[in-house]
């Protein structure tokens, strides 16, 4: 049997070096896989805001909404006039020197959703922890005891407010990843909506629902 000279075996050497590489890579991006193609998805369809003029109706709690398609979270926005629940995704000029961060809007009835304000005094203060979190100018931050659920979880406040600006953050489920953040409001048209958001939002807490207003504004929300 002919021996292979030092020339191949390096080439065979190298080309299994390269192989084991390739395969450690798709290992890793397989770890984030599904947090990229959401990133990915939600990137396109930021891309078509400018050019996709088309507009749904929604009725929730007799409210008509007309919503832009690109809001949508799902592709499926002309299933029926009709709906229980509405997801969709805005931009608020709330990142750093006012670049655009993606909040996250679940619009439902009213029945459908007990507000964070009122979850403040009737569920969430009964569970504090004693220590308080340093964090956002304003906002008081209490983690919740380790129980019904609520591991790892923190409730931030307004205190000074009658109604109170109030959101609870979970811990990042991944490893790198955000901690995001829950908010229920009531609005005036008898409309419930959810918002999801990165913690870092709530460095422009004050500013938040000014901002989120304008967008429900324009879709007839409020």
């Amino acid at each position: 049997m002919r021996s292979i000279s030092a020339a191949g075996r390096r080439f065979f050497e190298g080309h299994a070096y390269n192989l084991g590489v390739i395969t450690l890579a798709i290992a890793l991006g397989g770890i984030g896989l599904a947090y990229a193609i959401d990133g990915a998805v939600r990137h396109i369809a930021d891309q078509s805001t400018p050019t996709d003029g088309r507009m749904f109706a929604r009725t929730i709690a007799d409210r008509t909404l007309t919503i832009p398609s690109a809001w949508f979270r799902t592709e499926d926005v002309a299933s029926g006039d009709f709906s229980r629940q509405v997801d969709l995704s805005v931009m608020l000029p709330l990142g750093a020197e006012g670049s655009p961060v993606r909040v996250d809007v679940s619009l439902m009835p009213r029945s459908a959703v007990r507000p964070s304000s009122g979850l403040l005094d009737g569920v969430y203060l009964h569970m504090f922890q004693p220590q308080q979190v340093s964090g956002p100018p304003g906002l008081i931050g209490k983690p919740l005891r380790n129980m019904d659920g609520y591991s790892g979880e923190t409730v931030w406040y307004d205190a000074l407010s009658a109604e109170p600006f109030v959101a609870k953050c979970m811990v990042p489920v991944a490893e790198g990843a955000p901690a995001q953040c829950l908010r229920a409001v009531y609005l005036q048209t008898g409309i419930a909506a959810v918002y999801s958001f990165d913690q870092s939002l709530l460095w422009a807490w004050r500013d938040f629902d000014a901002e989120m207003s304008e967008k429900l504004r324009t879709i007839g929300a409020l």
